[in-house]
């Protein structure tokens, strides 16, 4: 196993705003210049490759992960050594001097870094994450909590940082939407192997991306979603899908020793998440699995569906915690493994 390698485990950063003007909150964020965009990954050290929108919202691939930006909401997912708690000053100031708007609710999340000696400040640890987070959001979010939510296994391990203001809770109890943030390791080499370009191609990202996507399956979990997607070189694969109001995003590191593969989406009680669990398992066939669910309300619902979706699969759940957040919902925690892999 290498020594050291691309740490495939992302930071994942989402940012509510609100504002008085309902007429200029169609667009909101929407209408940050794609220069004020690229200010923010400058500093979290990234770039966009490759972007697609429609009427809801605006989806950028980036060279490390993807950036989702709607009217009140931007979302930030990025892997690598990215130091992505750095975009929270640019865009708070942007949003308000540009746009008129203010921050209501910030939410970061991560897994267990495979090289947590290499991430840069404030990534150094998840208590040097949290202290700088206290001190970057203002005030008036007042509703904070930063929790590590612990697995069987002393490697595997979520983290959340979740803030809000009393007076604009952007989540939506009565719908049951959650956030979904699937993480993988230890690929089937055989699968991982689909993620790899070959040698002198002579193909873009973007070709040689759509090429992935067919080949690997990746275009079967949601058939309906319009997919932009990019395949970096020598190897690595990234993809944004957007479905009416609804994203999902794929990231694929799939080198030998640390191979590493993410899938993210958001969904409600209608959507097929048997379908869509078992068609991601079938990609990638992990030797580890854990499985984040965050949603509004209290239901302990979701842990079970996910379950019952993988474990006729030969997955079994190695453990599950829960824990709720001020004003914000409940996370789930689980971790997964194969039933011949011991604990």
């Amino acid at each position: 196993m290498a020594v050291s390698g691309f740490e495939g485990f992302e930071k994942r950063l989402e940012l509510h705003f609100f504002g008085d003007d309902p007429a200029f909150l169609q667009m909101g964020l929407r209408k940050l210049d794609f220069e004020s965009l690229q200010q923010v990954l400058q500093a979290v050290q990234c770039t966009a490759v490759s972007a697609v929108g429609n009427s809801y919202f605006d989806a950028y691939v980036l060279s490390e992960s993807s950036l989702f930006v709607y009217p009140t909401k931007i979302i930030i997912k990025t892997c690598g050594t990215t130091q992505l708690l750095k975009s929270i000053r640019p865009l708070i100031y942007y949003a308000h001097h540009h746009l008129g708007l203010t921050l209501c609710s910030c939410r970061y999340t991560r897994g267990s870094f495979i090289f947590p000696k290499a991430q840069p400040f404030p990534h150094t640890s998840f208590k040097d994450e949290a202290t700088y987070l206290e001190e970057t959001i203002p005030t008036n979010l007042c509703y904070r909590k930063a929790s590590i939510m612990p697995s069987k296994s002393s490697s595997h391990s979520w983290h959340v940082f979740i803030a809000n203001d009393e007076s604009h809770i952007p989540y939506d109890y009565d719908n049951e939407i959650y956030t979904m943030e699937i993480c993988m390791t230890e690929l089937d080499p055989i699968l991982a192997r689909k993620f790899f370009r070959p040698p002198g191609d002579g193909k873009t990202g973007d070709s040689a991306g759509k090429e992935m996507t067919v080949l690997t399956g990746v275009n079967e979990i949601n058939p309906e979603a319009l997919i932009c997607d990019f395949a970096f070189d020598p190897c690595g694969y990234s993809m944004n899908g957007i479905d009416g109001d609804w994203y999902s995003t794929i990231h694929v590191t799939p080198e030998d020793g640390y191979s590493y593969a993410s899938f993210e989406c958001v969904g409600s009680k209608n959507t097929d998440l048997v379908h869509m669990l078992r068609k991601v398992v079938q990609i990638f066939r992990p030797g580890t699995m854990s499985v984040s669910t965050t949603f509004s309300g209290y239901s302990n619902e979701i842990w079970a569906r996910v379950a019952s979706a993988v474990e006729p699969m030969g997955w079994k759940c190695r453990s599950c915690t829960m824990d709720q957040f001020p004003e914000a919902g409940s996370v789930v925690f689980q971790t997964f493994t194969p039933r011949r892999k011991s604990t």
